[in-house]
């Protein structure tokens, strides 16, 4: 198994994979939706650089073993439901294990990112890969909030991210 990935993993209702670069046209939906880009700053504005830059960075993290985003697809039907993995970020000059999450407009608020994040979560704790994991969480986003607690995260401090204000959230092994 690559660093942190999950390919081939299973929660009741998702199958974990690698993206593939034809998963892009599928994704690019995400960006088509105002919704998804609110809380973040420094998204380019035309769907398809945004896209682009987000599979470039995808496919970087996966080759230099620095984790990265797992695509959802629903079990049964194969359809792309989002994203979500485990990404070696650097905070504040610390290293640390972070679960991302993002959804396709139509499967947000179903349970999914919550679903995904927890077999995250556990197999992080169950391999003794981190002893604590964060999530980075635009002030604003409540959505985003309501996941991480689900996860069993509390929020730590505020900082800044790549130029947006944040609130680390954080789960003990």
């Amino acid at each position: 198994m690559k660093r942190f990935l999950l390919d081939g993993f299973e929660s009741p209702r998702m199958r974990f994979r690698l993206f593939r670069e034809k998963d892009f046209n599928e994704w690019i939906t995400f960006y088509e939706d105002p919704e998804s880009t609110a809380f973040w700053e420094g998204i380019p504005e035309n769907p398809e650089e945004a896209c682009r830059q987000q599979f470039h960075r995808i496919f970087e993290r996966y080759e230099k073993g620095l984790g990265g985003m797992n695509a959802l697809t629903d079990i049964d039907t194969g359809a792309l439901i989002g994203m979500c993995g485990l990404l070696v970020q650097e905070v504040d000059d610390q290293q640390e294990l972070e679960i991302g999450y993002s959804l396709l407009p139509d499967y947000r608020g179903q349970g999914y990112a919550t679903e995904a994040g927890l077999l995250c979560r556990d197999q992080v704790f169950k391999n003794g890969w981190a002893s604590s994991l964060i999530s980075i969480i635009h002030v604003e986003n409540e959505p985003s909030k309501q996941v991480a607690r689900r996860l069993g995260m509390k929020p730590e401090q505020q900082t800044t991210y790549k130029g947006n204000p944040v609130r680390i959230f954080r789960v003990y092994a």
